[in-house]
């Protein structure tokens, strides 16, 4: 096959460029460098299967040429970054969506959105089934994100049923690992450089908050399947594991052996009380679940923050 991944410079697309290139498929990576990060995909410079387009997808996505997936997860996808980026990030998720929409219907291709966790709000419903509406609050500091993901499933319906697209939608819960960006605003990342600097780890609340953390090998095996063999309806692909955000801290801290305290701040406006994904539907139609324990993957997160630090700091 020969697809198209925006935001290929990212986080998680990078590991599923890896993930496609493995299986002897051809792929075409596409960024701004908004969030993006060169050192993700350097590895692939002289990948013959692999090339890349600098684009800002929301203003067009210039791919010449055959091909059979256009899979869309260019976006900011953290606090910090969608914070910042207000604007891009709904421009991403509804004027991105679309040129990514008619890049696969243009070539007969499969699309498949990455949607998040997040269209789920604070949620009422525990654990969050893919049936659930959502308690989302359209006005709120953190709505540019919720909504822009909300229209672009909606988009990706309204393609599918109007114009027959082959589509796929994948909700994304808490993922982590390597080739995250230290400090990028998610809880993993900070906790893990803080320690690892010996700086407060820093709580907002009183960490009573649940998150469901998913490891990216994870993660990318469950969005890989869901391409290859699932169907039109969104599908949860996260780990089931629940943890408080306290519990986090605690086994960040034993893990890197820091003395750094922890100091608790202020919660966010409309952060979310409880995240954990109903994995049914994943387990019955892809045979998926996640392999990974949660102090095996902040084992792995923290030895590679290790090296990236060492070079940073010095």
């Amino acid at each position: 096959m020969r697809v198209v991944i925006t935001g290929g410079a990212g986080f998680l697309p990078s590991h599923l460029t890896d993930r496609f290139l493995r299986d002897g498929h051809e792929v075409v990576g596409v960024d701004n460098f908004l969030t993006g990060n060169r050192d993700n995909i350097a590895h692939l410079a002289d990948v013959a299967s692999y090339s890349f387009v600098e684009a800002d997808v929301s203003r067009g996505i210039p791919v010449d040429g055959p091909l059979d997936g256009v899979l869309h997860l260019a976006s900011p996808a953290s606090p910090a970054d969608y914070y910042e980026y207000p604007i891009e990030t709904l421009d991403v998720g509804s004027l991105g969506t679309r040129n990514a929409l008619e890049l696969a219907r243009a070539h007969g291709a499969r699309f498949f959105l990455a949607s998040t966790s997040e269209v789920y709000g604070d949620p009422l419903v525990h654990p969050q089934v893919e049936s659930y509406w959502g308690n989302v609050n359209p006005i709120g500091q953190r709505s540019m994100y919720d909504e822009a993901k909300r229209f672009a499933e909606a988009l990706t319906m309204a393609y599918h049923r109007k114009h027959g697209v082959d589509t796929r939608i994948v909700r994304i819960f808490n993922t982590y690992g390597p080739r995250m960006r230290p400090r990028d605003g998610r809880v993993v990342s900070n906790f893990i450089v803080q320690a690892l600097r010996g700086e407060p780890i820093t709580i907002y609340g009183d960490g009573s908050q649940t998150r469901s953390f998913c490891y990216v090998d994870d993660e990318v095996e469950g969005i890989y399947r869901l391409f290859m063999h699932g169907d039109s309806r969104p599908t949860n692909i996260g780990n089931p594991g629940e943890y408080t955000v306290r519990e986090l801290a605690e086994m960040v801290v034993a893990l890197t052996g820091t003395s750094a305290p922890i100091e608790y701040r202020d919660l966010p406006a409309d952060d979310p009380k409880v995240r954990k994904p109903d994995i049914t539907r994943a387990k019955e139609t892809l045979g998926w679940e996640p392999k990974v324990p949660l102090r095996e993957g902040l084992q792995r997160t923290i030895e590679y923050f290790g090296r990236i630090l060492e070079t940073v700091d010095a």
